[in-house]
């Protein structure tokens, strides 16, 4: 028997039985049915439809499962009775509600998904950005601790060092400020000044907003940059005191504005070119510096 006939037919019984007991006491099931319910079911079919079965066909169609389908002018009549105008009419309708039903069934199983897609979008999103790498900006402006003012006539240098990756150079702006972007929650950087102490500093992102960092002066580039500047007459006196402010074996680099090499001086070479005048000196510019035991030991400067 064709599956697809046979899934009507089984629809067009259960219709029967539903018209039937609307107006008849009896069992739900059709095939339950025996004996007076039959025959109150074939008084009922004749009334409303001036057709009728036999028994033995009820039991051959309605109560067991026949090999093949009824006639069709037998289907005609079981469908009129359930209120449809004959067996296509029936299939036809039955063919629409089964569409609207499985239409109707993905349609909720689709709002179901959307509810659950909503609820779990906010999730996902903060899931999501709690992967993505943020960019964190970090900022600083520089103080000179002893005058309490900004650091603006010369630039700062800043080496940012990284986990792993070679450090990044950088220098203070025209306001003495230095920005840097990063992922990282954390900077650690070092900042150099001619006349201020190298000092290495760590900040945390909650802790990096509007902040400033106090640079000690290096009192000994302050000295030189005086013995420079100062009176060439106590000649005597400031040569005493370079003897004891820069190391014997100190490294001392003269670097020139128009890169065309690096000159070297020994200690005795440098302290002369301090305290011989020579209006030159008054544009010397301390490049770096390193110290061991309160002694320079190594000392880089240019003449502008």
């Amino acid at each position: 028997m064709n599956t697809e006939k046979t899934y009507y037919f089984s629809l067009l019984k259960e219709q029967i039985a539903k018209t039937f007991l609307t107006s008849h006491a009896a069992s739900d099931a059709i095939r339950d049915w025996k004996g007076n319910t039959i025959t109150d079911f074939q008084e009922d079919l004749r009334s409303k439809t001036k057709g009728s079965i036999s028994e033995k066909w009820f039991y051959t169609y309605i109560k067991n499962d026949a090999e093949k389908l009824p006639r069709v002018d037998m289907l005609n009549l079981l469908s009129m009775y359930v209120g449809y105008e004959n067996w296509n009419d029936f299939v036809q309708h039955q063919t629409e509600e089964t569409q609207l039903e499985e239409t109707q069934k993905n349609s909720k199983k689709s709002s179901r998904k959307l509810i659950w897609f909503l609820l779990l979008l906010p999730i996902a999103a903060l899931a999501l950005y709690s992967l993505y790498p943020k960019e964190n900006t970090f900022s600083f402006c520089f103080i000179d601790a002893d005058q309490r003012a900004s650091i603006t006539n010369i630039p700062l240098d800043i080496i940012v060092l990284r986990t792993q990756e070679s450090p990044l150079y950088f220098k203070t702006d025209s306001l003495g400020c230095f920005s840097y972007t990063t992922p990282e929650s954390e900077l650690k950087f070092v900042v150099k000044s001619p006349y201020h102490k190298t000092d290495t500093i760590v900040r945390h992102v909650n802790s990096n907003h509007h902040k400033t960092v106090q640079l000690q002066t290096d009192d000994y580039a302050l000295m030189l940059l005086y013995y420079a500047n100062g009176n060439k007459e106590d000649w005597k006196k400031r040569r005493e005191q370079l003897q004891e402010l820069i190391a014997d074996n100190a490294q001392i680099y003269r670097a020139f504005k128009s890169n065309v090499g690096i000159e070297m001086y020994s200690k005795k070479e440098f302290i002369n070119l301090l305290t011989i005048p020579t209006s030159s000196l008054k544009k010397m510019r301390i490049l770096d510096k390193v110290y061991t035991n309160d002694k320079i030991v190594k000392l880089k400067f240019m003449i502008q």
